[in-house]
């Protein structure tokens, strides 16, 4: 079904049962396995590659926070110890 809008153009209306379907989640899983299947998956070589490059820059992470932590720490009991 489709109506007119105040400026001529077609709009179309959803039926109850087009709703639902819109809505179903067997459809949102096909969907989603669809999607998956365009995905392009790292190989072992890869996955390994950046395993250690994450694990590299989330350490050097923690020892800059923990270092400014120790920093901050020895200038607050400096100034008010």
């Amino acid at each position: 079904m489709s109506e007119r809008t105040a400026g001529g153009q077609a709009r179309n209306r959803s039926t109850p049962a087009a709703a639902t379907e819109r809505r179903s989640v067997g459809r949102f899983l096909r969907e989603v396995i669809a999607e998956l299947g365009k995905v392009i998956w790292p190989g072992r070589k890869e996955l390994i590659t950046y395993t250690i490059v994450v694990i590299i820059f989330v350490t050097f992470m923690v020892a800059l926070v923990a270092g400014l932590d120790i920093l901050f720490a020895q200038g607050v009991l400096y100034v008010f110890g």
